[in-house]
């Protein structure tokens, strides 16, 4: 063997290996391109919505309570269902969603003024992005993180159906500090779940509806850190 020359399962294995960091990157950016127009589309819907009269219409109606739990109903439905879906639907799904969510948090816009919107989703995507990306690149395994992430959660949940009955700003103020450190963690903690679910013998299908969900969980992480920061941040109209 000629100097400086690798066996040929050492190039085969290389070659391999650069297949799959190239698929990988190009999995993830299908991902954070799906999750992006997901927001997108959220962000216009609800700008639109409340700059007409939708909200005063529905209110009056009492559908706003419908407006409110239907991306909660549609989600559980895509998180559930999409095994038995095609790729096609679940994506198609995936573009409703991120529309509901946008008449849903459309409200936003009639409580706070448009500049703290503007500010907090700033330094909301900075923050998303700077915990996305130690999430894919950190060698660390953070699967440890996992429990205490789903514990804060679901105490965020609880604690959160309490104070609709107390009305408690303190409470309110403690739910809003807990859920950005919960939704910062869960951020890198989801995008190396996502990452480590990337296989690269994925047929397009399958492929398809992992970039969706893996999509939608990031799609989750980003608004639900932007509302607890708006709570925070945010300033109230007069």
């Amino acid at each position: 063997m000629a100097l400086g020359s690798q066996p040929r399962w050492m190039a085969r294995t290389a070659e391999a290996e650069v297949g799959i960091d190239v698929g990988l990157r190009q999995y993830m950016l299908r991902i954070y391109n799906y999750m992006a127009s997901g927001l997108a589309l959220t962000g216009i819907v609800a700008y639109v919505a409340a700059s007409s009269s939708f909200y005063q219409r529905i209110a009056q109606s009492g559908a706003i309570w419908l407006v409110i739990l239907a991306p909660l109903a549609l989600v559980m439905v895509l998180s559930f269902g999409v095994q038995k879906m095609r790729a096609s639907t679940a994506q198609a799904l995936f573009w409703v969603y991120s529309a509901l969510m946008g008449l849903s948090l459309g409200l936003i816009f009639l409580i706070y003024t448009e500049t703290s919107i503007a500010r907090v989703f700033f330094i909301t995507g900075g923050t998303f992005a700077a915990m996305s990306l130690y999430g894919y690149t950190t060698r660390r395994d953070l699967s440890q993180w996992g429990s205490f992430l789903f514990m804060g959660l679901i105490g965020i949940i609880i604690a959160s159906l309490v104070n609709m009955f107390l009305a408690s700003s303190a409470m309110q103020f403690a739910i809003s500090v807990i859920g950005v450190i919960v939704f910062t963690g869960l951020t890198a903690w989801d995008t190396q779940q996502i990452k480590e679910m990337y296989y690269a013998a994925d047929g397009e299908e399958v492929a398809a509806k992992k970039a969706v969900m893996g999509a939608l969980r990031l799609y989750l992480d980003f608004i639900n850190l932007f509302m607890m920061l708006m709570q925070l941040l945010g300033t109230r109209r007069d």
